[in-house]
């Protein structure tokens, strides 16, 4: 029972990360253009004005995909409670490479957003 709890929280923290972090990008984004923290592409690190473009949009679309993906989560890992130990990890393995495929999938709708809005030299369309 105490490996179900373990999986259970280990699972809730993808999606509560990134209603963290989708909250902090979308309203602080980093005040400079660096290669350590934030949003980091190289079309995104153009100018201030396609930093700023990316921690909004991204953030945005962290915090909301952060709240979709929070209640499948629960309710996946829900019916294996009393399930073994084998069953729960593999079960919390699947859960977690969903999310994080999620996550990492973010970046395309956000690159696509910076191409749409900018020229390649960073200047808006």
């Amino acid at each position: 029972m105490w490996f179900w709890w373990f999986m259970f929280f280990c699972n809730l923290l993808i999606p509560v990360l990134l209603i963290i972090a989708g909250r902090m990008m979308w309203k602080h984004c980093p005040k400079k253009i660096n290669g350590v923290l934030g949003y980091r592409t190289t079309r995104s690190m153009k100018n201030m004005d396609t930093w700023q473009f990316a921690h909004e949009y991204c953030g945005r679309l962290w915090w909301k995909i952060g709240w979709i993906i929070l209640i499948p989560s629960i309710l996946v890992q829900l019916p294996f409670l009393h399930s073994t130990d084998n069953v729960i990890g593999i079960v919390g393995g699947i859960i977690c490479t969903v999310q994080c495929v999620i996550l990492i999938a973010a970046i395309f709708p956000t690159e696509i957003a910076l191409r749409k809005t900018f020229r390649e030299d960073g200047t808006r369309i």
